[in-house]
């Protein structure tokens, strides 16, 4: 019986990608496997941890989630820092990197490639040295210091302040919260230096996220733009109306992306002392790798890595569910249609005139 013109593709076809999947298998999904081995036993990193090490299966969960001690107050501590840090820092890096691509690509502006190079420059500029220069600026002696003096601010102190910039009206908050810290950490929000981190990543990645915005604003037909604009919608409705709805898929990309980033810091913390000033600093990924490397902990750190990795998914899938087309029903997609046919007509009878 004839296999048919097409009966070896299979074979072949498996045989082109299997480079791709040996690759794939080795450097990605076994050394997955490995780490969560680990995260189940108690390996100290020397030798093997196949060999080396004994099983003890959720222990280290247990230790950063459950069992009171210091392992938990540092993994509440470092949750509640980055939390802050996500908070801030996604909607703002968004919302400028939004309006940036909104301004560069507006035709009657002069110079827009400057201007996009410019914003962008941050963007491609090593995070190592934008960071170095952002902890010579808050030194005692540098330039941020220098101008808040002016105003009799103590410089050389107030940086190092541990507490959150919410602590005076937090402070009497009763309770113990969850993983160790009571409500009024949780409450006091960001640390000074947090909010100096804060700042950092909102200037050094709006300008990636606006070159994605700006691909997506230019797709979007200005006969659609005209049409809106002929029906009456001014600037802010053509805008929350039209073009919003339209990039929504690159807004949910922006948005992803950052949330991943933000719960994925380690740089800054690791140039800017590791947590200091009181570990209003720390986050999951560095005590991830403080606790493996500096303390031997390394089944530990692993299980605060595959705690943060579901954070991450958690969050992502929920943003995924609030972003969601939602059903409009009946009478909203008839809604909805007559919408686009009168904007079609008003399209079509502008580019006849």
């Amino acid at each position: 019986m004839s296999k048919g013109i097409r009966g070896a593709e299979g074979r072949y076809g498996w045989l082109f990608v299997s480079p791709a999947i040996l690759i794939i298998g080795v450097f990605l999904v076994l050394p997955i496997v490995l780490a969560l081995y680990v995260s189940l036993s108690n390996w100290n990193g020397l030798g093997s941890p196949l060999g080396n090490s004994d099983f003890i299966g959720g222990g280290n969960y247990a230790k950063v989630l459950v069992d009171t001690g210091l392992a938990q107050r540092d993994f509440g501590t470092a949750i509640r820092n980055n939390l802050y840090y996500v908070i801030a820092v996604v909607p703002l890096q968004t919302a400028l990197a939004l309006f940036l691509a909104v301004q560069v690509n507006r035709r009657m502006l002069k110079g827009r490639g400057f201007f996009r190079t410019a914003f962008y420059f941050p963007s491609v500029t090593s995070s190592i040295a934008i960071t170095t220069i952002f902890i010579f600026l808050f030194t005692s002696s540098g330039a941020v210091n220098q101008v808040i003096g002016w105003f009799g601010v103590n410089g050389p102190n107030w940086f190092n302040d541990p507490r959150g910039i919410l602590a005076p009206l937090t402070g009497a908050v009763p309770g113990d919260g969850p993983l160790g810290l009571d409500w009024a950490a949780w409450l006091s929000g960001p640390s000074v230096a947090m909010c100096v981190l804060i700042i950092l990543a909102v200037f050094t990645t709006s300008g990636t996220f606006m070159l994605l915005f700006l691909a997506a604003l230019q797709n979007v037909s200005g006969e659609i733009e005209e049409a809106a604009s002929v029906d009456g919608a001014g600037p802010f409705r053509q805008f929350f109306s039209v073009t919003l709805p339209m990039i929504k898929p690159t807004l949910f990309t922006v948005l992803t992306l950052g949330l991943i980033g933000t719960w994925q810091v380690f740089d800054q913390i690791y140039l800017t002392g590791g947590g200091d000033p009181g570990k209003t600093t720390l986050t999951p990924a560095y005590l991830a790798y403080e606790t493996s490397f500096a303390n031997l902990k390394w089944g530990q750190g692993a299980a605060i890595s595959f705690i943060l990795f579901a954070i991450i998914v958690a969050l992502t899938l929920l943003q995924r569910w609030v972003l969601r087309d939602r059903d409009l029903g009946a009478s909203g997609v008839r809604r909805q249609k007559r919408a686009l046919e009168r904007l079609k007509r008003d399209a079509a009878a502008g580019a006849q005139r």
